[in-house]
């Protein structure tokens, strides 16, 4: 009987070491282990990173409860050795199991890479390096190398035009160089037969009419409507091989965006980009041109104006002449206009 006894106990004892086993395994990979203050978090990991960078950020960041089970599980699912980067949406009430499966399947979320219509590498480098893995120094490196550019057909001065401001889908964990190869795909696409046609109707190569574009956006940021006249009025001047005497071009030269008024001691500066002492168009574009400003040019209004002066009314549009007379009439008004509002630089 004791015996009975006896046997009956271990029995029990073994069937309550088990059912605790089991229990504690359920809880390490099926228990709640992320509690988030918000639905979900992104969380980055960078390329280089091992699993021990993994998991010091789960913990530091405050995404994981338990970093003994789900180090436990992930150990057991050899997620260690399979350790991706990229950019993971990580969902509040996940469990070990649900989140190491989705860190070692490598389905990260694309990010939104918004290109806008910066004025230099510098600022292009920023923008994008505020999107992807890549950095602005790796960037600019590329965008300041020669034979990195000629490959694609561009000089450093050029390269620029290569970049079509719009929003682009890309991975996180981009490089600088699949970057470069991303836009390189996009600008082919841009530059279709017709525009290409366009271009060469006018004797311009694609990176002249972006650089024009830039001019144009530049001359006329706010009223889109008037961009293909005042490229027109580019065109006629390029045709006659007058200077473009673009104020735009000499605050690019100068380096000091906060200019709100040119006057004739910045025409001095010694630059490729100083349209006022150089014919034709600059080396390469002033910012990064609008799809929109790039059409105006491929699309620019046919007229005989060569003048065009802001409207002294501040509306945003402007007086456009073809006789220089006209021309220092509207200016006049315009200046005059300037004085009164007290703006003198």
């Amino acid at each position: 009987m004791n015996i009975r006894k006896f046997l009956l106990a271990v029995v029990l004892f073994g069937a309550l070491i088990g059912a605790y086993m089991a229990w504690d395994y359920y809880q390490r990979i099926f228990a709640v282990n992320v509690e988030l203050p918000t639905s979900s978090v992104d969380f980055f990991i960078a390329s280089d990173a091992d699993y021990s960078d993994v998991l010091g950020d789960l913990i530091t960041q405050g995404i994981i409860k338990d970093s003994a089970s789900f180090d436990w599980v992930a150990k057991r699912k050899k997620y260690p050795d399979l350790a991706k980067g990229g950019r993971y949406v990580i969902l509040d009430g996940m469990n070990n199991n649900q989140l190491v499966n989705l860190l070692r399947s490598g389905q990260q979320k694309p990010v939104q890479l918004i290109l806008r219509s910066v004025r230099t590498k510098a600022e292009l480098a920023a923008n994008v390096s505020g999107f992807i893995e890549a950095d602005s120094a790796s960037i600019i490196a590329l965008l300041n190398d020669e034979a990195f550019c000629a490959q694609y057909g561009f000089g450093t001065s050029t390269i620029f035009t290569m970049f079509l401001p719009n929003t682009y889908e890309f991975y996180w964990n981009t490089t600088a160089e699949e970057f470069m190869v991303r836009m390189a795909r996009e600008y082919k696409r841009f530059w279709t037969e017709e525009r290409i046609a366009k271009a060469k109707k006018m004797n311009l190569t694609q990176s002249e009419v972006s650089t024009l574009a830039s001019i144009v956006q530049s001359e006329q940021a706010a009223k889109k409507d008037e961009r293909p006249v005042v490229a027109g009025l580019y065109l006629n001047r390029l045709r006659r091989g007058m200077r473009l005497e673009s104020d735009p071009t000499l605050i690019h030269a100068l380096g000091d965006f906060s200019i709100k008024r040119v006057l004739n001691v910045h025409k001095q500066i010694d630059s490729p980009y100083n349209t006022y002492k150089n014919a034709g168009l600059p080396p390469g574009p002033i910012l990064l041109p609008e799809i929109e400003s790039i059409d105006a040019v491929l699309n620019a209004s046919s007229h005989n104006y060569l003048f065009m002066c802001a409207k002294e009314d501040f509306s945003g549009y402007h007086n456009f002449s073809s006789s220089y007379r006209e021309h220092v009439n509207n200016a006049k008004r315009y200046q005059h206009e300037l004085n009164r509002r007290k703006i003198y630089k």
